[in-house]
């Protein structure tokens, strides 16, 4: 389904399988600019969407005001798209200055994200954070299990023990690599090139994940995400296309084995961040794909 060109084109055949039926395939979308925060304060505003395993957090984010995790159970993201949103970062008695424009992999235990500045920051989560996915906008979406998704295992330690550690998003594209893609032991990011203008509806990329959500985070610009549910054997499964539209911020949760793609839509800057709990294999066993794998290893029974 990929355009002969496009770097994920051998992915889908090598990996593709039979659908399976019972689906619970719902999209789940968080419309952080028109809908209300779920927490609020004079220290800034927050919104939560949960998938079935990771929890998304979107921050307008007062001047000095901090973000705190107690007893965090495990690793978590932050993700700094604004270059002038810099931060410290507190953990284990250490302070870490952290630029603008990079993604930040915080430990568990307690923590603590200063913003001198204030800024929007987006925070990732598992699920296991049980504070947060009761507190996200659809924090019942997932009362259904999801029997076709595995349960969440987290991926191996970094290679030197536990640390803050971040890496700067002024990457440059390559020829035959996708995106700009990081991982940890609970998440796996792609930050996409930056799509000025509409993206060109002769070049689309449907396709399919057969057992993991995808969550697109659309932190810039306007999106059309485009839905087809699958023919099962079980007429229940079927459900009709779907193109659904969302502007920035918002976060949009794609179920499989659900074809999806997104087209930029503004005459601007279009900006997509995809989102993969735990870390997508496909993607880590191409050679040069993500750009800390030396941080993170794989896990050895699937080398």
């Amino acid at each position: 389904m990929y355009q002969g060109k496009d770097p994920r084109a051998d992915l889908f055949a090598a990996t593709s399988k039979p659908t399976a039926t019972g689906l619970v395939a719902e999209e789940q979308a968080g419309l952080f600019y028109q809908s209300e925060p779920q927490q609020g304060g004079p220290d800034g505003k927050h919104w939560y969407l949960r998938g079935c395993n990771f929890v998304v957090a979107y921050s307008e984010v007062s001047p000095g005001a901090g973000l705190e995790r107690k007893g965090q159970v495990d690793e978590y993201v932050l993700y700094l798209s604004g270059k002038a949103d810099d931060v410290v970062v507190e953990w284990n008695g250490e302070k870490t200055r952290v630029p603008g424009g990079s993604i930040v992999f915080i430990p568990q235990g307690d923590s603590r994200i200063v913003l001198p500045k204030g800024g929007k920051p987006v925070r990732l989560f598992t699920a296991r954070s049980n504070d947060l996915a009761a507190a996200s906008a659809n924090a019942n979406a997932y009362d259904a299990p999801r029997t076709h998704i595995p349960s969440f295992e987290a991926w191996p330690e970094p290679v030197d023990g536990w640390k803050v550690r971040h890496y700067s998003l002024d990457v440059a594209d390559e020829p035959g690599r996708f995106g700009r893609i990081f991982r940890c032991t609970t998440f796996m990011v792609n930050a996409l090139p930056m799509q000025i203008g509409p993206r060109d509806p002769s070049k689309m990329s449907p396709h399919h994940h057969d057992d993991f959500e995808q969550c697109s985070l659309a932190l810039a610009g306007t999106f059309t995400h485009y839905l087809r549910w699958p023919w099962t054997t079980d007429m229940r499964d079927w459900q009709a296309d779907k193109a659904i539209d969302v502007a920035s911020p918002s976060a949009f949760v794609i179920p499989p084995p659900v074809i999806h793609t997104t087209r930029a839509s503004s005459d601007g800057a279009n900006e997509l961040v995809d989102v993969f709990c735990p870390p997508r294999m496909d993607f880590s066993l191409k050679p040069g794909w993500v750009l800390n794998a030396d941080d993170y290893p794989m896990p050895k029974a699937k080398y």
